[in-house]
């Protein structure tokens, strides 16, 4: 006996890869964004039986069912984020196992990008991410979180400063994979001075192990002591294997370059972003295993 298809089951099975795109822009976590889309799913049959005839259109009533539950969902995970154990960052996917919807245009994808937005409000978060990452405009935003369309526009303006995507600031740069292989290179060879000349004064260093290895719990500030940090990673690396304390294999996470880096019998993944000179201002070092997963695929 065949099934046939509902419609909202059938809009919904399109626009997966678009819902989970948005909900993994507002989560920065992929396991949660995938519960939010399945949950979407749950939501749109059991409205079908019941008022299938309120729909005028049924992916844009999957749009605002999962942003809302995205909104919620950040609501809910901000207390278990407090109490994480270090600093948290996202969840680093590999570009290839994100549905192609969800990188069809990659903005509001990098890992710099799903950190900084931790800044922002729930409903900022998805005003500025429906905006930049799918076209929205401010009118149709209005109409999913329920506000005015100026207030919308407000929370774009205010969202993209602090995410430094206004016309006025320098949005942050992904990884140069050159930039990357000399970072540690320097770190190998404990050419301190090599390593200062990679990074600006102001370069902050975040580790994320969530407990489960050994990180630091709070962002290292500071060329000097980021790079004192590393050439002390070195040295316990080369007690760890002598000969290679490092190996780098490079791999595309979230629609741009970054390196698995392998130390100490364990493999972090290591993003940067540079300054509008090239040099590196931000350095994000996913070590939490647990949520390494997606990611390390091709350097497994």
């Amino acid at each position: 006996m065949t099934t046939v298809a509902t419609p909202a089951a059938r809009a919904w099975e399109t626009e997966r890869g678009r819902l989970i795109g948005i909900a993994y822009r507002m989560l920065g976590d992929f396991g949660h964004a995938e519960d939010v889309v399945s949950e979407v799913a749950i939501d749109a049959l059991r409205t079908e039986r019941t008022d299938a005839g309120g729909v005028r259109s049924w992916p844009a009533w999957l749009t605002t069912t999962c942003v809302r539950r995205s909104i919620d969902r950040v609501r809910s995970l901000a207390a278990v984020r407090e109490d994480y154990t270090g600093h948290w960052l996202p969840e680093p996917v590999e570009t290839s196992r994100l549905p192609e919807d969800a990188v069809a245009d990659r903005e509001m994808l990098s890992l710099a990008l799903l950190h900084l937005a931790e800044q922002l409000a729930p409903d900022a978060r998805a005003a500025v991410v429906l905006h930049r990452a799918y076209g929205m405009p401010a009118t149709e935003i209005a109409e999913i979180l329920e506000k005015s369309p100026a207030a919308v526009r407000q929370l774009i303006s205010r969202g993209e400063r602090r995410l430094r995507l206004d016309e006025d600031a320098t949005p942050p740069r992904a990884a140069d994979p050159q930039a990357l292989s000399a970072l540690v290179d320097a770190v190998q060879g404990g050419d301190l001075s090599a390593l200062l000349g990679l990074l600006t004064d102001e370069t902050i260093l975040w580790t994320d192990g969530g407990g489960v290895v050994s990180a630091t719990r709070n962002p290292i500030f500071g060329a000097e002591k980021i790079a004192r940090f590393y050439l002390g990673v070195q040295a316990k690396a080369a007690m760890f294997d002598p000969v290679h304390p490092f190996t780098l294999e490079p791999i595309d996470v979230n629609g741009e370059p970054a390196f698995a880096l392998s130390h100490s019998g364990r493999i972090d993944v290591l993003s940067l972003e540079f300054d509008e000179r090239g040099r590196i201002r931000g350095i994000r070092q996913v070590c939490n295993p647990h949520k390494l997963t997606r990611a390390l695929a091709q350097a497994a």
